[in-house]
């Protein structure tokens, strides 16, 4: 280790990326426990002024993807949708959308932790609790719920023991490092399509090279909330595609769907108690005008994933079928159909 180590912390100017085999090594004594504390530290903070290159951050997924237990295989073409793990301040939409888009007929997963630095914002694992979801279950059981509901939310800790181990130092760091994208990019599930957020095109054109060395096949990267996957209905946004060869880019606009609101107060942290609750009335059918600001930024980012997953002809479509959806209740007996489904409570 500290031979890598001598590479990447010489400084501003004498830091330099290593190699994508030189990184797995890293990535691997770190995961065996021959590096110690003081030295992953050390290296993460490196990585961090340094900035990690796309070789090495592919390095580290690929290495934390060997250590993980995934679900059983399934024959449905299944969408990750990768959400922060150190939680959002703001309403995380994305739990109504993702149940609604299971009702629909497009089987989602959901995977995270609980807080981590620097935001330790409410857990999208916090949020499902709430709303009785069991977020801890064996990959069997997450293959059954997923057959049977077309949802399933997976404690990645408990997939992954080698992230679960690094979360001492990565609290006592109480900064970024690349583990924050690592954690989300693990594929779990086996998934066909990937949705993540991002704050800026910079962050997005420097994760994009990545996904040459990775299983999914169809990417979308948005501009969204907080940096995560779920678009805002205050301002535009762009949604990035990314393929093999190229990146493509369009821009989605609130307003144009009868949708834009003002900006809430991003600095009241929304509790887990109060998402469930929001969640729950939404899925209800309710839009009264407490909740008219998430009641729209569901309907827009349920109409977005239709469009891009679900083979509607536009935006517009996708949103009238959520209205529909919502009016009829369907979210919530989606959702008592995905608590149904989940027999277990203990990982095996």
């Amino acid at each position: 280790m500290q031979q890598w180590l001598k590479e990447v912390a010489r400084g501003k100017r004498g830091s330099k990326d290593l190699d994508y085999e030189q990184t797995k090594e890293v990535a691997r004594s770190i995961i065996s426990g021959t590096a110690t504390d003081a030295q992953i530290a050390a290296y993460l903070i490196a990585l961090r002024m340094k900035t990690e290159s796309p070789e090495e951050l592919l390095a580290f997924v690929h290495a934390f993807q060997d250590e993980s237990k995934k679900l059983e295989s399934s024959n449905q073409p299944i969408i990750d949708l990768a959400s922060p793990y150190n939680g959002r301040k703001t309403f995380a939409g994305s739990i109504p959308t993702a149940i609604l888009m299971a009702e629909y007929g497009l089987p989602v997963f959901l995977h995270g932790s609980d807080s981590l630095p620097p935001k330790y914002g409410t857990a999208i694992k916090e949020i499902l609790l709430q709303l009785g979801v069991s977020v801890s279950q064996s990959a069997h059981g997450l293959a059954k719920t997923m057959g049977e509901a077309g949802i399933a939310f997976a404690s990645t800790e408990e997939f992954c023991n080698s992230l679960g181990k690094l979360r001492k130092i990565r609290k006592e760091l109480g900064v970024r490092t690349l583990f924050n994208t690592v954690e989300k990019l693990l594929n779990l599930a086996n998934a066909e399509s990937l949705m993540l957020g991002a704050y800026h095109r910079t962050a997005i054109n420097k994760i994009a090279p990545i996904f040459k060395g990775l299983s999914y096949k169809n990417v979308y990267v948005v501009q969204g909330m907080e940096g995560s996957e779920d678009l805002p209905v205050h301002r535009n946004s762009f949604i990035f595609k990314i393929t093999d060869n190229e990146m493509e880019s369009f821009i989605v606009k609130p307003e144009e769907y009868g949708l834009l609101i003002p900006e809430l107060d991003k600095d009241i942290k929304l509790s887990a108690k109060e998402q469930s609750d929001i969640t729950t009335a939404i899925l209800c059918g309710e839009n009264s005008k407490s909740i008219q600001p998430y009641y729209n930024q569901v309907l827009f980012n349920t109409g977005i994933r239709y469009h891009l997953f679900g083979g509607v002809n536009d935006i517009g479509e996708g949103i009238e079928i959520a209205k529909e959806q919502l009016k009829e209740q369907r979210g919530m007996l989606q959702l008592e159909k995905w608590k149904a489904s989940q027999p277990e409570n203990i990982i095996s």
